[in-house]
């Protein structure tokens, strides 16, 4: 019998064909059928099922005698589970991390390391070998075991940028989709650029690459949407090589820095200027472990060490400054006998660059003497941490002023702080003060410069770190902050450019660090 409302159009499908069942063997409607079976099959398999489900552990699951409230309340209950899933995405663990790598010209970067013979030029070695390894450099020859096998390279400290450029390359978080981009890295060689010219070439050469650089980046897409702001590099040198000031030929360095699209960008180098838009990240030394079981090996040889010396210092004379402070190290540690170790670095006595010949003095001192050298910075200091011997600071500026993403706040915690504001006057004995210095801070103090040694070395890029941050990964850290904070001002409708290059004349100054003196 058939149904009253039964009409002839509504013909059931056959399950065994997928056709209507016809007495006539019209099949002329399967045709619509098909595709829209298809359709809703595609609609269900994509379909996100989690948001039928609540997922919150402290919701027991419906009982069978709750079967007929939940019917009546599914609809909210869809409606509440949606709006979890947008409020709550899966978490993705490169979020506010990603950075897009600029594909910069050739010229900007892997042209200069071919013609590396002319990075030499004012130099007395050949630049070329430094560029083994990632940039570390040849591996070191260690016949007496002095350091690790294989982790050790004859690294020259003006490497940074290429270092960093071949770390970047392997950075967890590197996006090819710039649009998902926290920040914007650009690998320009500005300090292997820039030693091609530093001696014997007028501004215009000098000023050259930095002027096509910056031509080249406003044109790119990314540059307009913070106008730079969200652009970074680094460079291999002291910034202010980057900082000429004036026009004059016979000035220093180049003036990127002070051109007017550079001046929206962040730099980060070996020792930072007084511009807020510039900031210092280690220099590089010549442990970069492949993983950490070795840093952690290296931190139990120093932490076990024997050390003969109370105070040493690695350097040479600065007799053209008149300032300088060296010339006084150097009489107390003669005049020290057995307590005080001297590796002379004056015309090449010794080989100060082979870690092998610093770390012999550094393992067995238990302070290292850091005062300012050509600069405010000297690598000396990262090779004393590495060594895990405390630092001696005579000025703010080597260090407390410097490594703030790197160094804890806290300087008391792992150095000794004797300022020479003025060294004409400055007649206080070093070894006395030392030796007030009870042993128990001693030990509490080696133990946090050995901590540090993790924070201050740049990992083989082609293991990482595994998950203890290096000196990469901690400088990449602190940008995309100041990066995002930056990016916060713009979001309240204000100008991201306010105090972003402004320059702070008190930040080498001595009146912060007062406190700090050892008592």
């Amino acid at each position: 019998m058939k149904p009253k409302n039964y009409s002839p159009m509504e013909k059931p499908i056959s399950v065994v064909t997928g056709k209507f069942r016809s007495s006539n063997n019209n099949h002329s409607n399967v045709w619509f059928v098909v595709p829209l079976f298809i359709l809703l099959c595609f609609i269900l398999l994509c379909f996100d099922y989690s948001a039928l489900y609540i997922t919150d552990t402290d919701e027991a699951a419906p009982s069978f005698s709750d079967t007929t409230q939940n019917s009546v309340s599914r609809e909210s209950t869809k409606d509440v589970n949606l709006s979890r899933l947008l409020d709550d995405p899966l978490p993705d663990s490169c979020s506010g991390r990603y950075i897009y790598l600029y594909d910069l010209p050739s010229r900007f970067n892997s042209d200069l390391l071919e013609s590396c013979s002319l990075i030499t030029r004012g130099t007395e070695n050949n630049i070329c070998p430094y560029l083994e390894n990632f940039g570390f450099g040849p591996e070191i020859q260690d016949p007496d075991n002095i350091l690790l096998k294989q982790s050790w390279f004859v690294t020259n400290q003006f490497m940074l940028e290429v270092i960093f450029h071949n770390k970047m390359k392997k950075y967890t978080c590197l996006t090819h989709n710039s649009s998902l981009a926290s920040a914007v890295f650009i690998p320009f060689y500005a300090g292997i650029d820039m030693s091609r010219y530093l001696w014997g070439f007028n501004i215009t050469v000098r000023d050259s690459s930095s002027h096509e650089l910056m031509d080249w980046l406003v044109k790119q897409r990314e540059w307009s949407r913070m106008s730079g702001r969200d652009h970074f590099f680094v460079a291999g040198r002291i910034a202010w090589d980057f900082r000429r000031q004036t026009d004059n030929e016979s000035d220093w360095g180049s003036k990127l820095r002070f051109l007017p699209e550079s001046q929206n960008m962040s730099m980060m180098s070996i020792e930072s200027s007084s511009w807020n838009n510039d900031y210092a990240i280690p220099y590089p030394t010549c442990f970069h472990p492949s993983s950490v079981d070795e840093i952690s090996e290296w931190q139990d040889r120093m932490r076990s060490q024997k050390r003969r010396y109370l105070f040493a210092f690695a350097g040479a004379p600065r007799p053209e400054y008149k300032d300088s402070v060296r010339g006084i190290i150097i009489d107390e540690c003669l005049e020290s006998d057995d307590q005080c170790y001297l590796l002379d670095c004056n015309y090449g006595k010794v080989n100060c660059d082979n870690p092998v010949n610093v770390m012999k003095v550094f393992r067995n001192s238990v302070f290292c003497l850091q005062p300012p050298g050509d600069s405010y910075t000297r690598r000396s200091m990262f090779d004393s941490i590495l060594a895990g011997c405390i630092p001696v600071f005579f000025h703010p500026g080597t260090a407390y002023a410097q490594y703030k993403w790197h160094l804890p706040k806290n300087h008391n915690s792992y150095s000794v702080y004797l300022p020479v504001k003025d060294v004409k006057e400055w007649d206080m004995k070093i070894k006395e003060r030392l030796l007030e210095i009870s042993e128990e801070r001693v030990v509490k103090l080696r133990e946090e410069v050995i901590k540090l040694i993790p924070s201050v070395v740049y990992a083989n890029p082609s293991y990482g770190s595994e998950g203890s941050e290096d000196a990469f990964e901690l400088a990449v850290k602190g940008m995309l902050e100041k990066i995002e904070e930056v990016r916060e001002v713009m979001r309240q409708g204000k100008d991201g450019g306010e105090g972003f290059d402004d320059r702070d004349d008190y930040k080498y100054t001595f009146s912060p660090y007062e406190a700090q003196v050892l008592t």
